[in-house]
């Protein structure tokens, strides 16, 4: 039942960071990611071979000493057996003795062989470890790398929003503006001015006409 729940939860991890990468094709740095994952497990994996390799190695060693204790035993033994002459007894003891003779024989070449491979194993995998270390590293970089262009590229858009030359054109069509307007307003009022002056001009001949007619 464990087991079912690890590849359910596995399945479900995966499906997350696949929809995850598909939603952040975008971005660089989702491939990276991608790669990272795959070398996390591959990592793992070694280590779980390096914890099954030390186990058989303590496998080896018990099963080498345990030969080695019985092929002395046996031997010591079939030394007694072959004093007090018997034979039958010698026979079986000596067989023995050369069984576990052999079996420590080649055990001690198997402990050997598990021990280079295990040493083979461990400077693979701190070397798998330091790869790790470094993508890590170099993902980090990456990151830095793309949080600055968005930042440039943010303060960009907003300078270029805010280019000096546009406030200045800016400045001077509302400076013409504002002149047009204080034109038309100095216009209207000297028009206005005129008016009326001709106006009391047009009246003051007209009664001084009235007065001289009189």
């Amino acid at each position: 039942m464990s087991n079912l729940f690890t590849r359910l939860k596995e399945s479900i991890q995966s499906d997350l960071h696949e929809l995850l990468d598909k939603k952040e094709q975008r971005n660089p740095i989702a491939l990276l990611n991608q790669h990272l994952r795959r070398c996390e497990q591959e990592v793992e994996k070694v280590r779980e071979l390096i914890q099954r390799q030390y186990l058989l190695k303590e496998e080896f060693t018990r099963e080498y000493q345990q030969a080695q204790d019985f092929a002395k035993k046996r031997k010591y033994q079939a030394e007694i057996a072959l004093k007090a002459g018997e034979n039958e007894l010698y026979e079986f003891a000596a067989k023995e003795q050369a069984y576990y003779e052999d079996a420590t024989s080649r055990l001690k070449a198997s402990l050997g062989q598990a021990n280079s491979q295990l040493e083979e194993l461990e400077k693979k995998y701190e070397e798998m470890k330091r790869k790790l270390k470094e993508m890590h590293i170099k993902r980090m970089e990456l990151m830095g790398r793309e949080n600055i262009a968005r930042a440039n590229y943010r303060m960009n858009k907003v300078l270029q929003a805010n280019d000096m030359s546009k406030p200045f054109s800016r400045f001077e069509e509302t400076e013409m503006y504002l002149n047009r307007l204080e034109h038309q307003v100095n216009t209207s009022y000297h028009r206005n001015t005129i008016d009326a002056r001709i106006a009391q001009l047009e009246k003051e001949l007209k009664s001084s006409d009235t007065n001289s007619n009189s």
